[in-house]
């Protein structure tokens, strides 16, 4: 089978030819349809101190299932988070991160939904917008960010606002829903806003937390970092809250699961439209990742193995 790898850090990515894996206890070999790229990957290649396989988002057809798998067998259309290789023709999920995917639905919908989908979801769940609260979105024509724009005006939000790079993605973003559309370095940002969901950290934490309105709640659940001055947060009574999927999936699969359903739900009800920006083949996953660290997607990158 094909896999996709590099060999040093910021090295180019290449494809080989290796065994096709074995499952072990707890396992689905899927055969992979659709493999998500995400910007947390993207920048693992580039800045961490050692190769890392290459995983993230799949879905396609079980093909095989290893010892104490009970919910999926053969024939089966999952989706999940792989933690070794998923750039690949075929990738090890564990059955506990793995999801059905519906009918009605492809590989695709499914990498462009599920994973991206559950965190926005959560994003604003941890936020908690009243009914007619403003909610502002960075990072808004991204894989989760145009994902939380819809879910936010689902959720009864008055005001909904996007932050983005640059003007080319403003139309985009008011597609989803959106009220209005900012860029980063605007002198104002406008009104002050209930909630901020922020992608991004980094230096944009700062004025992310100036846009909050006084007792507003940032949810940061972004890999870029950055810190903030207490006396920041002190001075409107505003809070700053962490939110990772990963402990979510692990520590409560119900919750998970309810989102889950929530989000295919919505989906069927044309409700939520996730957008796929462009899809690669594996031999061009270095495209894809400079697509995605040059911040030019609006909406999901996807391989197609």
């Amino acid at each position: 089978m094909r896999r996709v790898r590099y060999e040093s850090t910021g090295g180019a990515l290449f494809v080989e030819e290796v065994p096709v894996p074995e499952p072990g206890p707890g396992e689905l070999l899927v055969r992979c349809s659709a493999v998500g790229v995400t910007l947390p990957v993207v920048r693992k290649v580039t800045e961490a101190a050692e190769p890392i396989a290459l995983g993230g988002e799949i879905a396609g057809e079980v093909v095989a299932a290893g010892a104490d798998v009970t919910r999926f067998r053969p024939g089966d259309r999952v989706t999940g988070m792989c933690f070794g290789h998923g750039y690949a023709d075929f990738a090890l999920l564990h059955e506990a991160m793995a999801s059905p995917i519906p009918d009605g639905a492809d590989a695709v919908d499914a990498i462009a939904l599920v994973r991206s989908g559950l965190v926005a979801y959560g994003a604003l769940e941890a936020a908690r917008p009243a009914p007619g609260e403003a909610v502002l979105v960075t990072a808004a024509a991204s894989g989760i960010g145009h994902l939380a724009v819809q879910l936010a005006r689902v959720r009864g939000a008055g005001r909904v606002v996007g932050a983005v790079s640059g003007p080319g993605k403003a139309d985009f973003v008011r597609s989803l829903g959106a009220d209005d559309c900012i860029q980063y370095d605007d002198a104002s940002w406008g009104e002050p806003f209930d909630c901020v969901l922020d992608a991004v950290g980094g230096e944009l934490l700062t004025p992310a937390v100036a846009a909050l309105a006084p007792h507003g709640r940032l949810v940061a659940y972004s890999s870029g970092g950055g810190t903030l001055q207490a006396y920041d947060l002190l001075v409107g009574a505003k809070s700053v809250i962490g939110f990772q999927m990963a402990l979510i999936a692990r520590g409560r699969p119900d919750l998970y699961e309810q989102w889950r359903q929530e989000l295919w739900r919505l989906f069927a009800e044309g409700v939520l439209k996730p957008a796929v920006h462009a899809e690669f083949a594996l031999d061009d996953a270095a495209k894809a990742h400079e697509v995605i660290e040059t911040r030019a997607n609006l909406g999901k990158v996807v391989l197609r193995p």
